[in-house]
């Protein structure tokens, strides 16, 4: 072994002054640098974890609030649908009924306007008979060239009408 060390050149004091201070520089960095990189790194961790797990929460959220939006707008969808089903059903009927108030009013008239008609047409015929009586009488005077009185007069005229 002295002639390994001879060779080498290697002094066990400076060995053994480097292994003491390598020892040293382990034990510093031990205490100055890895743990408190270890610490950080297992606070980073934990930070991670937090924050995957805050983000899949976050994510279930989203989904029970997607779901409940979906609802949501289906039921107003339903909603607005029975609205404006019921809404063409009211307007619907205000047709009918505005129809019917309609055909009521073309009645009235008509009707109204028939009575006119008919009390037209009986004036008409008041005034057809008047004159046909008068040309009978007047007929009846020149072919009889006489004068009838008017007795006489209506009876005439009463059995030409009938």
């Amino acid at each position: 072994m002295d002639s390994l060390v001879e060779t080498f050149h290697i002094d066990v004091k400076i060995l053994i002054a480097q292994a003491v201070n390598f020892g040293i520089v382990i034990s510093v960095l031990y205490f100055f640098a890895f743990k408190p990189l270890t610490k950080a790194m297992v606070e980073r961790t934990k930070k991670i974890e937090k924050s995957v797990k805050t983000a899949e929460e976050i994510e279930e959220r989203m989904a029970k609030t997607q779901k409940e939006y979906d609802e949501i707008i289906a039921k107003a969808k339903k909603e607005a649908n029975m609205v404006m089903a019921e809404t063409k059903e009211r307007a619907e009927e205000k047709r009918e009924q505005m129809i019917v108030k309609a055909k009521e009013e073309i009645g009235a008239i008509i009707n109204v306007e028939k009575e006119k008609m008919q009390q037209e047409k009986k004036e008409v015929l008041k005034e057809i008979k008047g004159d046909v009586a008068n040309l009978v009488v007047a007929t009846v005077e020149k072919v009889m060239e006489k004068k009838m009185d008017v007795k006489e007069d209506k009876a005439l005229i009463k059995k030409i009408i009938k």
